[in-house]
């Protein structure tokens, strides 16, 4: 989901670069969408790994 996100900040730069501002604007708002989510999901499965003491090894 991070690739995601990076894939449309780049987007976002190369479409304001160009002059496409409105792209731009759309662009960076899905990024950061996907960006808030993907810290969101990350923060939700550390907790829960926490809470039922699962272990990796």
């Amino acid at each position: 989901m991070l690739r995601l996100a990076l894939f449309f900040f780049v987007i976002s730069l190369i479409a304001a670069v160009f002059g496409f501002t409105g792209i731009s604007v759309a662009t960076a708002e899905i990024a950061r969408l996907l960006f808030y989510v993907a810290i969101v999901v990350f923060l939700v499965l550390l907790i829960a790994g926490l809470v039922t003491g699962a272990t990796l090894f």
